[in-house]
């Protein structure tokens, strides 16, 4: 079996991949410090807390809460651990099956949510959207749609 040679990236892909991963990475690293310094909360934090209000009864099962924040299921259980020793968060057995476990926004973590959600929103749209035309918005959610599309087909 012969090795076959990678498609490597021209000048204009190296372009966008590395512009990419450097900017989500300044980008996240500057929102997590503004939460961080203003709330003493962290980016992946308020990703939970935020998912959770969006939820009736600011609930859901702990399987999902890892497919929407994208991260592992064991790593969730963790952050959701420590979020409850915080007070942030409940975990509730689901009793429609007994095995699922539900993770539950508290008032503390909605109160939390609700005096870091302007710093949130002040810093993304400072750092980002305010950057770009509707127009490149778009683009933008369009080509994340279909990145998200692909790589979730890959899991399942």
């Amino acid at each position: 079996m012969t090795e076959q040679e990678p498609r490597w990236l021209d000048d204009g892909e190296m372009r966008a991949w590395r512009n990419y991963v450097v900017g989500a990475a300044m980008l996240a690293d500057r929102l997590h410090r503004e939460l961080q310094d203003g709330h003493g909360v962290s980016l992946s934090d308020y990703e939970v807390l935020v998912r959770l209000s969006e939820q009736p009864g600011r609930r859901m099962r702990m399987s999902q809460l890892a497919d929407e924040v994208a991260s592992s299921k064991s790593r969730v259980s963790h952050q959701v651990a420590r979020m409850e020793r915080e007070g942030l968060l409940l975990r509730r057995e689901c009793p429609e099956d007994g095995r699922g476990v539900f993770a539950q926004l508290t008032d503390k973590g909605m109160t939390l949510l609700e005096g870091s959600a302007p710093t949130h929103v002040q810093g993304v749209r400072e750092h980002m959207i305010d950057l770009l035309t509707r127009d490149e918005q778009e683009v933008v959610a369009k080509v994340f749609d279909r990145v998200i599309t692909h790589l979730r087909s890959l899991d399942g």
